[in-house]
């Protein structure tokens, strides 16, 4: 496929696909980050690099000062995007019309899934600026790549999911965060030509199976902890400590067991699309 080209700026076609995020490591560590999950990704249009300082003054038609490249709040962003999706009409015809679309920053999973293709260049020691709510993990996350909204009430409603590259590796990378109901600096915005997600969507399952957690968990924190806290002493011929400190060797059983459980458990279940939740 050829690049798109909207208001001067060329989009990457990427190819509609499954991506999986998140982990399914069972540590606590990792309960953020959990659980991993599949979304599938329609065809869809990335930019290759974050918009530069000329790119920028092109879109608004003015001159801009170096730090205003990198320097975003959420009504600049609304406006830069409003200008974007203007222009978009004038290209539409270019577009299958089977669907509508849109200009936006992109999900979390349209970004993975374009740095999976190598559609994206990454720059070391910036946060881009993602399309989704923050979120505490990836409970009621989306499967179909559209935007994930803010649920409750706080100011973290003001905060906007970001992708932070690593100073000096680009190919380490983590989801983070940053207020945009003031100005930020140190960010960048990349653009996607993307479908717009129309119906209920499907969504990651908001309940885990407590039952079987805490199975697991006393399972674990045994068979860990407190069977060798008991067993250690009795091979060492302590048997008479066993029998009369044996609150002693529990509780520090139980410490054990919980403090393994903090970085090893079995991994999770992966949830296949199929597998979530119709709204």
């Amino acid at each position: 496929m050829h690049p798109l080209v909207v208001a001067g700026l060329k989009f990457r076609f990427v190819k509609a696909d499954s991506v999986f995020i998140g982990e399914n490591r069972g540590g606590w560590i990792y309960a953020g980050q959990r659980p991993r999950h599949e979304v599938k990704c329609p065809d869809f249009y990335i930019m290759n690099s974050p918009l530069t300082l000329q790119e920028l003054s092109n879109i608004l038609d003015s001159e801009l000062s170096p730090e205003d490249e990198t320097t975003w709040n959420q009504e600049r962003l609304t406006a830069i995007i409003s200008i974007m999706n203007q222009a978009l009409t004038e290209i539409s015809h270019e577009l299958d019309s089977d669907y509508q679309w849109e200009i936006r920053c992109p999900t979390q999973s349209e970004w993975i899934h374009a740095k999976n293709c190598e559609q994206i260049i990454l720059q070391t020691g910036m946060k881009e600026i993602l399309a989704d709510a923050v979120s505490s993990n990836y409970r009621g996350a989306m499967m179909d790549g559209r935007p994930r909204r803010f649920e409750g009430r706080g100011p973290m409603q003001w905060h906007t999911a970001t992708m932070e590259i690593h100073p000096k590796n680009p190919s380490i990378y983590a989801l983070s965060s940053a207020p945009m109901d003031r100005q930020n600096i140190g960010l960048s915005v990349r653009l996607v030509v993307t479908p717009i997600r129309q119906g209920s969507p499907r969504i990651v399952p908001r309940s885990a199976d407590y039952g079987a957690n805490i199975r697991s968990e006393l399972f674990w924190t045994t068979m860990l902890g407190v069977i060798p806290s008991f067993a250690i002493p009795w091979f060492r011929g302590l048997g008479d400590y066993v029998t009369e400190g044996w609150v002693n060797l529990l509780f520090g059983g139980l410490c054990v067991g919980f403090v393994t459980g903090a970085f090893w458990r079995p991994r999770r279940p992966v949830i296949t699309y199929e597998d979530g939740v119709q709204q």
